[in-house]
């Protein structure tokens, strides 16, 4: 099993590819309060067909190009 996440598309200008934001809340380690941290990655998306704004779900996969190392799955409602 691959990894999988969800996130929220945040640009979708570059061909074939867009950028989701991922957030992970954390617990800190002294304090115990959650922590909200945000990852950028770029995703492939062979058929140009999600926009920005929309809740994507993204899986690993082997590395496509310098940057993508994800593919989209499908949207998430």
């Amino acid at each position: 099993m691959r990894k999988r996440k969800v996130g929220i598309v945040i640009s979708d200008k570059p061909q074939k590819t867009i950028v989701v934001k991922i957030t992970n809340y954390v617990q800190h380690p002294r304090y115990k309060k959650y922590i909200r941290q945000n990852t950028k990655v770029h995703v492939h998306d062979e058929k140009n067909e999600y926009k920005t704004g929309e809740k994507v779900m993204i899986e690993a996969t082997r590395p496509i190009s310098k940057l993508k190392r994800w593919r989209v799955i499908r949207r998430v409602t």
